[in-house]
């Protein structure tokens, strides 16, 4: 076979050699499959089992769950599901009155999961069902009676399933599996919440007699177990990494859009360049998926892409389809089932296709702007080249990532994936948990194993607050007629929140916590939800909403801040690169004072505008740092002194994502040439939820690492004076003033020497 013939996309990678746009290439060989016998199990499940056996993870698996939990992180499309769903199907069989409760993060997850099940052909034996919030009232009882295997989401188990658990009463008594399903994304604040959950779960279930066996998959990160461990509060975790899967061989190409203003260092569109690149594969005949943050930018290139193609063969003209969060069950599936029968070349997507949805043999996928974490952008190139070779294409965007990475792609392509970083003692978390447990129960000593160390202290203040109340040793909530579970967001870190309302259907879109709500909801702000747009005309400080409504102007707003820290409590500390490293309790008051509004197209400011709002503050954890004398002396004098701190303080929140799977939207920071508790230069990074989910937490222990990774990215950065590149920030309280990226080069740079 010719190399055309095998690899569709051989001329577009010559001509992205040719100009330099192909930063970096790389091949991956195929892997052969690793094949073993089964473990033993019931009759009627081992004649459904592939004949030549198990994959050697997934046999792996199955032993394991009849001793202890495990977690199992194995590539896209490695049959992971076959690793709980055979233990589950094993069980149920074995034992007819046996239930299972599978979660999911998603509605359309649950009913793939639930077709899998289905697809087993088991009859009666096993029958799941989907329990959400779509599920008709008249159908629960049903479910409650005659399914066993439940299949929901952590905000039904929270709100609707535990809360009244009298009427699951058979349900849990007889529990015996527990599934968590793509456990990677539970983590930061909805992590720390879902954990919370998780602990309430098998507390109601040990009321009723039952201790489900724990299973959980997750795509590869960097610490399976201990997400494991801290979502579920159990300690006996096997982890299950042996993937034994097959994969076609895979060529990697990085491509960095050219430059298109010299003195600025402004590339190209990264849109314009994935239209091009998917005109050129469409065309070659490959099967195509491409993943673009926004639902605007996914419609937008789609309607690029199928105009460009039908130029060049008209009878391609409805090879391309946009695929994204919001359509019907029933349009998804006609997607999908045109993208299998090959009717469909191209599918441009949000991360709606990210999670383990099948679409069937793909030959390439195009990655645009980094999606967040190397985890997330190795599952999506997963998609591609599953049976045969493929080829996953990462066009950067110019944010700091982005071109880091292109200006270090060996490290990029040989980076280990991040850390899921989540904290289930986060005090505000804790506490609103330990009021929904209350209402499931009163809280006793005997609660100490699940609930943790901490219970009984958060209980006490509870108590002080007027919400529990203590009798014999007990806690009880003071009003037995409440609902705390309707009051607790699981998206949220406080639950002081306002509510979010578009003005022209009266949906509630969600809430925003009130500790970021002036900053992100103030009249005039654009505000995103599920990557759609929306502008606020009204932030009711009285009523507690944000009345928003459906936008698609040209401009982004970025709102001015004044920010001080106050230290509370020292936590740990140490001396590294000649200066005092510290990590603890941190008080942060802000008072938002104007907003800007810039043009998307080019970011040019288009003008600011004043605003009145009172100050807010939480309490967080932070990481920060005192800077002696010997590191900023004689060179720089106090205007210069400001845009260095500044400029670092940017340039390491900017890197602090490749660490912790975070958005840089979870972090804030501080930089002053005299903090009034330090007496020094200082520079704070802090978790931008109250109570901190652990994101700083992580930078205190690679500390080191960030500061290399922020000089690297300012370093390599081909700019005179700074840019969204390097020492620029999106979300800059100040609006990047003043900013020097010289003075940030030296500052860093000392302290590497040391």
């Amino acid at each position: 076979m010719s190399r055309v013939a095998a690899e569709p996309w051989a001329g577009l990678l010559d001509s992205g050699r040719a100009d330099g746009r192909l930063v970096r290439e790389e091949y991956e060989g195929a892997r052969r499959a690793v094949l073993v016998d089964p473990p033993p199990l019931h009759p009627a499940l081992m004649e459904k089992l592939p004949p030549d056996g198990l994959y050697a993870h997934q046999a792996h698996a199955v032993q394991t769950a009849m001793e202890r939990p495990f977690i199992v992180t194995t590539g896209t499309a490695s049959g992971k599901s076959m690793c709980f769903n055979l233990p589950t199907l094993n069980q149920l069989l074995s034992v007819p009155t046996s239930r299972a409760l599978y979660l999911y993060p998603t509605k359309a997850l649950a009913q793939d999961q639930a077709r899998a099940l289905n697809a087993f052909g088991l009859g009666n034996r096993v029958r799941p069902a989907i329990y959400d919030g779509d599920t008709p009232r008249e159908a629960r009882r049903a479910i409650r009676r005659n399914a066993n295997i439940v299949l929901t989401n952590p905000d039904m188990l929270h709100v609707g399933i535990l809360p009244n658990h009298g009427a699951w009463a058979d349900f849990f008594t007889r529990l015996d599996v527990v599934v968590i399903d793509e456990a990677h994304v539970y983590r930061g604040v909805f992590g720390s919440h879902v954990a919370n959950v998780l602990r309430r779960l098998r507390r109601v279930a040990a009321a009723y007699g039952s201790e489900p066996r724990f299973m959980l998959a997750s795509a590869t990160i960097a610490n399976p177990v201990e997400l494991a461990q801290r979502l579920t509060g159990l300690d006996d975790v096997e982890l299950v990494d042996d993937d034994g899967s097959p994969s076609a061989p895979r060529r990697i190409a990085m491509w960095n859009p050219p430059i298109v203003d010299e003195a600025t260092a402004q590339r190209a569109s990264p849109i314009g360049e994935a239209a091009a690149l998917l005109r050129d594969l469409v065309v070659a005949g490959a099967r195509t998926i491409c993943f673009i943050k926004s639902r605007k930018a996914v419609e937008l290139v789609s309607r690029i892409v199928t105009g460009m193609v039908a130029d060049e063969d008209p009878s391609l003209a409805d090879a391309v389809e946009p695929y994204r969060a919001g359509y019907t069950p029933q349009q998804r599936r006609d997607v999908e089932a045109r993208l299998m029968r090959g009717e469909l070349r191209c599918v441009v997507t949000t991360d709606a296709l990210e999670l383990g949805i099948d679409i069937g043999a793909l030959d390439a996928c195009v990655v645009v702007t980094f999606p967040g974490t190397v985890a997330s952008l190795r599952q999506m190139w997963g998609r591609a080249g599953r049976r045969r070779a493929g080829l996953a294409v990462y066009v950067a965007g110019e944010d700091a990532l982005d071109q880091f990475f292109c200006r270090h792609p060996d490290e990029f392509l040989g980076r280990p994936v991040e850390a899921a970083i989540l904290d289930p003692e986060n005090d505000e978390i804790h506490r609103a948990h330990l009021v929904c447990a209350a209402h499931e129960g009163p809280l006793s000593p005997l609660d100490a194993d699940v609930l943790g160390p901490r219970w009984r202290e958060h209980a006490q203040a509870l108590v002080t607050q007027g919400i529990l109340v203590e009798r014999r040793g007990t806690f009880a909530l003071r009003a037995r007629e409440d609902f705390p579970a309707a009051r607790v967001s699981l998206r949220s870190a406080s639950p002081d929140s306002f509510a979010v309302v578009d003005v022209t259907s009266g949906e509630l879109l969600g809430t925003v916590e009130a500790a970021r709500a002036y900053s992100t909801t103030h009249q005039g702000a654009i505000y995103l939800h599920q990557a759609r747009s929306y502008e606020v005309l009204e932030l009711d400080l009285q009523s507690r909403r944000a009345l928003v409504e459906p936008f698609d102007g040209d401009w982004y707003t970025q709102p001015k801040r004044e920010t001080q820290t106050e230290i509370l409590r020292l936590l740990d500390r140490r001396e590294t690169m000649g200066v005092t490293l510290s990590y603890g309790e941190v008080r942060v008051t802000e008072t938002v004072i104007a907003y800007q509004r810039k043009r998307l197209s080019d970011h040019e400011i288009i003008d600011l505008q004043t605003l009145d709002l009172p100050q807010t503050e939480f309490v967080t954890r932070a990481l920060w740092y005192e800077l002696p004398d010997e590191i900023v002396a004689v060179e720089f004098p106090t205007e210069v002194l400001l845009g260095a701190l500044h400029a670092a303080e940017h340039s390491q929140i900017a890197v602090l994502p490749l660490l912790a799977m975070c958005d840089r939207w979870d972090i804030g920071g501080l930089s002053t040439n005299l903090h009034p508790q330090t007496g020094r230069p200082s520079i704070f990074i802090y978790d931008g939820h109250p109570g901190g989910v652990g994101i700083t937490r992580r930078g205190f222990d690679a500390f080191e690492t960030l500061v290399a990774d922020a000089h690297r990215l300012v370093a390599d950065c081909p700019c005179q004076d700074g840019c969204p590149s390097c020492v620029q920030s999106p979300k800059c309280g100040n609006l990047n003033e003043p900013l020097s990226k010289a003075g940030a080069l030296e500052l860093m740079a000392r302290m590497l020497e040391r």
